[in-house]
């Protein structure tokens, strides 16, 4: 391979580029947005009254990791806990749980990119209505108990594999998420296809996922990858899930000489610089956003169920999606300019900005969020002094948290983002 698209296809590229975004936003040479470094402090203390509201003084040690996990428990049922015991009482050893919590995360997360402002779940069995993640989370949760994801020939169906997923359509989907034209849902077609696409590239991959291309072989293939260390590494990991996701990704992606990028797109503030003329590619800004969400969420199963460790945990970056984003420029640290506010207007027709997923003001926004994350968790760390919390908590109980909380302030009839995306259903 191309050690450029290596490069471009690994985390390192991620934060290095987006930091390069900033250098430039710290110049006042970005593009789109004007960057304010002084409202910083009060985007800090926002989301650190938060964390302490909810973890303080004497419980920061639990908040979980940035994942998928804790979704599945929205309305406190403990959903997860629940299907745990009901596959013991089935005599399931640890390894098989694991591998089942894989499949059902596997299928859940990919489903996840944005449901829309409208579409919303009922869960009969709680009398819950729930929307956004949580309610994709739960939606998929019955959709795996229901066999789904296994098959109707499967013996097992708590599980998922590769052929059930390549052959699933638009009509298993939206009737697994309840959705009808009085129930809209983004991009139901275009997850149908990512479902699709991920079927051929698990049975494709049978050196790791098995013969069936089931999602939770990866359990068997890192644990070997580990050598009996009872340390698994987060590299091992993370080439793994590009290797099986690059292939599923929509075709109008970059790609370089042919070859698919994933989620990485070109930033006319990179390609701006001097010198990067000469240096090809130097242009693109990579996220991977989807797969990082993904990889956060895997690791959480292997670490509760299997009590293994992870190294290299530090490359994961923050997550360039609406919420992160979102609290950003509701707290005055990132600001639309003034030609780019009003073509966004121009756009969407509406009260709020809209662009492409591929747009170069998104692709900005989103490099901004990621550098600026960094930036906030340093912060936070400062501020909390003795207290440890990595990247994914702050994400999971901080940043996340009040992109969500301020939409829900200053937009109550739809608690959606400041910036809107007009995304594909794969992106964020």
């Amino acid at each position: 391979m191309d050690p450029q698209i290596e490069e471009l296809l690994g985390l390192e590229a991620v934060r290095t580029r987006a930091h390069e975004v900033l250098k430039l936003a710290e110049q006042g040479r970005l593009n789109h947005f004007n960057y304010h470094p002084e409202r910083m402090e009060d985007a800090t203390d926002y989301v650190l009254k938060l964390i302490q509201r909810d973890f303080g003084p004497d419980k920061y040690h639990l908040i979980p990791p940035h994942g998928r996990w804790q979704h599945f428990e929205v309305g406190g049922v403990p959903r997860i806990a629940t299907l745990l015991a009901q596959w013991d009482e089935e005599k399931c050893d640890t390894i098989e749980k694991t591998r089942r919590l894989i499949d059902l995360f596997f299928v859940s997360v990919l489903l996840d990119a944005g449901a829309g402002d409208f579409w919303k779940f009922n869960e009969s069995q709680s009398g819950l209505t729930l929307n956004r993640s949580e309610g994709i989370a739960v939606a998929a949760l019955h959709m795996f108990l229901n066999g789904d994801f296994a098959g109707k020939d499967s013996s097992v169906k708590h599980t998922a594999n590769g052929d059930t997923l390549r052959n699933i359509n638009v009509d298993i989907l939206s009737r697994g998420l309840q959705v009808d034209d009085a129930n809209p849902m983004i991009g139901v077609a275009a997850r149908t296809d990512i479902l699709r696409k991920l079927g051929e590239s698990l049975v494709n991959l049978k050196d790791i996922f098995g013969p069936t291309g089931r999602p939770g072989n990866l359990v068997d293939y890192l644990i070997a990858k580990s050598n009996d260390s009872g340390k698994l590494d987060y590299k091992d990991l993370w080439n793994v899930l590009q290797r099986l996701l690059i292939p599923i990704w929509p075709s109008d992606r970059t790609h370089i000489n042919g070859q698919p990028i994933g989620d990485a797109w070109p930033l006319r503030a990179l390609s701006q610089q001097p010198g990067s003329e000469s240096k090809p590619y130097s242009n693109i800004q990579p996220f991977h956003k989807l797969t990082q969400w993904l990889a956060y969420s895997l690791m959480v199963p292997f670490s509760r169920l299997l009590s293994v460790s992870w190294s290299n945990t530090e490359l994961g970056t923050g997550l360039p999606e609406y919420r992160n984003g979102g609290m950003l420029v509701d707290m005055g640290v990132l600001e639309l300019k003034a030609e780019s506010l009003q073509r966004g207007l121009s756009l969407s027709g509406g009260s709020l900005p809209s662009f492409g997923a591929g747009d170069d003001e998104i692709v900005e926004w989103r490099a901004m969020t990621v550098a600026l994350l960094d930036m906030l968790h340093t912060k936070i760390l400062a501020r909390l002094d003795r207290v440890q919390l990595s990247l994914p908590q702050v994400l999971e109980a901080g940043s996340w948290k009040a992109g969500r909380e301020l939409a829900a302030a200053k937009r109550p009839e739809t608690k959606c983002s400041p910036i809107l995306n007009t995304g594909d259903g794969t992106l964020f």
